[in-house]
């Protein structure tokens, strides 16, 4: 029957995503301003000055953005090194991680993952049809090597999808695995989504001469622009037919494209403050060490994660949002059991979390 849904989509588990400010306003009867958003590895410092003045003055939001982002991705070869010809843009790197799957995934195909990581590799290669194998991390969240060389084998996959540094630990993949991988017959798909925080070297100027790897950034974490939904890659030229001819005419609106392209043009402030954050990243981590009852893992991205010892880490998200309006990440999945997630903030944010920390019983 019509009304019958494919076998696959019914079995999806439904992504959880982070609400806005608005909702939790209304959740927890605080105004906005008074929310620590401490759960979804935005930017405390939001849009930039330059940003703001960009699009207040954008002359042409009447019309249809251009379907090729061209001027973006001018400015993107410029910052990244690689020509604007490998370069694909894109509603959030999210949308890019579905647009590779659409056109590489036939029903049945493998896709491998190594959890924990961010969720939309798994959500998009079963909302895809594609056949999910995971190799989970270690304890310390590294990577699995021999495990992955041997799903590789077994499986034949078609893609590996790999975010360095890792959400939700903040681990960097070292150079020597990342070359081991490339020597697989499957496409490495490396998500550098926190590469700014991370102070070591992009992979993204090896995809034009490399055919089996891809690089997802985005503007969403060291740039602020989150809510405009803007990211992008780049990817071997033999795979960039198919892409232009998957994709949403206009998948990239114009508001997002002038922030990002002002982005890039006051890339030395951004830089700055993705350093500011980095500082503030290790005094976070001290505090929090300092809690007897915190384990943080070191992180190289603009976020920490903490395994909570001797009571439920639930019930401290539960009473960190209700009693103190900040709001953190709780996880309750394999290799992530009472742990929760702390995004890098302003130092008063740091201030009143460690405060509020300090001021349990346990």
């Amino acid at each position: 029957m019509f009304t019958e849904l494919p076998e696959h989509i019914q079995a999806l588990p439904p992504y959880t995503p982070i609400e806005p400010f608005e909702v939790l306003s209304a959740r927890y009867g605080r105004r906005p301003e008074e929310i620590i958003k401490l759960d979804a590895n935005e930017n405390p410092y939001g849009l930039s000055p330059h940003v703001r003045r960009a699009l207040a003055e954008m002359p042409y939001a009447h019309i249809y953005p251009d379907p090729e982002s061209r001027a973006l991705r001018r400015a993107l070869a410029g910052y990244t090194g690689v020509p604007m010809e490998n370069l694909l843009a894109g509603a959030g790197s999210d949308e890019l991680i579905d647009l590779i799957l659409r056109v590489l995934l036939r029903p049945g195909d493998g896709v491998l993952d190594c959890p924990p990581t961010f969720g939309m590799y798994a959500f998009e290669a079963r909302l895809n049809a594609g056949t999910l194998i995971e190799v989970p991390r270690r304890p310390d969240f590294s990577l699995d090597l021999e495990g992955v060389c041997a799903a590789a084998a077994a499986h034949r996959p078609k893609i590996l999808f790999l975010a360095s540094p890792n959400n939700p630990d903040g681990s960097l993949i070292p150079p020597e695995v990342i070359e081991a991988l490339l020597r697989l017959p499957l496409l490495l798909v490396v998500d550098e989504a926190y590469i700014e925080f991370a102070g070591a070297p992009s992979l993204i100027t090896r995809v034009p001469e490399a055919e089996n790897l891809v690089v997802l950034r985005t503007f969403s974490k060291w740039a602020g622009l989150a809510g405009l939904r803007v990211g992008y890659g780049a990817f071997p030229s033999w795979l960039m037919p198919a892409l232009w001819k998957a994709k949403q005419p206009y998948n990239v609106n114009a508001a997002a494209s002038t922030a990002a392209i002002a982005a890039l043009e006051d890339a030395d402030n951004l830089r700055a403050q993705a350093a500011a954050l980095c500082r503030e990243r290790e005094r976070l981590r001290r505090g929090l060490a300092a809690i007897p009852w915190l384990k943080p893992y070191s992180s190289r991205a603009n976020f920490i994660l903490c395994r909570v010892e001797g009571w439920d880490a639930r019930t401290l998200k539960t009473i960190l949002a209700q009693e103190y309006g900040i709001l953190v990440r709780y996880f309750d999945k394999p290799g992530l059991r009472d742990c929760i997630r702390i995004s890098v903030g302003r130092p008063e944010h740091t201030d009143a979390l460690l405060a509020a920390l300090s001021s349990l019983n346990v």
